[in-house]
């Protein structure tokens, strides 16, 4: 009886260990899968694709080559946290364009949904409608919810011969433009 007790004590200890335990490994794990993705891209050629922006025009990698391009992709179009990220890049972009920078809106909506979301925010730049997710896809961040397909809130900082010099997986909407900003200040040094 007392060794059948021991038992079930030393499990319920090893039980309570293995739980405890499992935030810290998780923490890590996020981290290093955080750390991964950034390496995953970094250095290599950003994905060719030619895409609509909200006025039907089109829009291909090759056509910004010997400038900056930033890729941030954003969820929704109205949403709040989409139209503060707009926002910031919106009110940031006479520097960008001053430090030889083209920035690129990125989500899955169409062309006539942009066009409604470009209006309101009277937006500078071209929003690309990734409908088909081609562009999304290339650099699996397209997250399904349900019937719904969205992508991640990341964005790409290729540089001026098209390779990928940063990519952000972790993105506040508030200071996102001006981190690009700086970021391109510095990589152009």
């Amino acid at each position: 009886m007392k060794a059948s007790k021991i038992c079930k004590a030393g499990l319920l200890w090893i039980s309570c260990m293995t739980v405890l335990s499992q935030p810290v490994y998780a923490e890590n794990s996020i981290f290093s899968k955080s750390e991964q993705a950034q390496k995953q891209w970094v250095g290599k050629s950003a994905p060719a694709f030619k895409l609509q922006d909200q006025n039907g025009q089109w829009h291909s990698l090759n056509q910004h080559k010997g400038k900056w391009v930033v890729l941030y992709f954003y969820p929704k179009d109205n949403s709040p946290g989409c139209t503060q990220e707009a926002n910031q890049f919106k009110a940031l972009y006479p520097q960008f364009i001053k430090n030889n920078a083209v920035v690129l809106g990125v989500s899955l909506d169409d062309v006539k949904s942009h066009q409604k979301f470009s209006e309101k925010l009277a937006l500078p730049f071209p929003i690309l409608a990734d409908h088909n997710h081609q562009l999304a896809d290339q650099f699996g961040i397209v997250r399904n919810l349900g019937i719904i397909k969205i992508a991640k809130r990341e964005s790409f900082l290729v540089d001026p011969k098209g390779t990928i010099v940063y990519h952000y997986n972790s993105i506040n909407t508030q200071s996102h433009a001006a981190q690009v900003l700086a970021d391109i200040q510095k990589f152009s040094k």
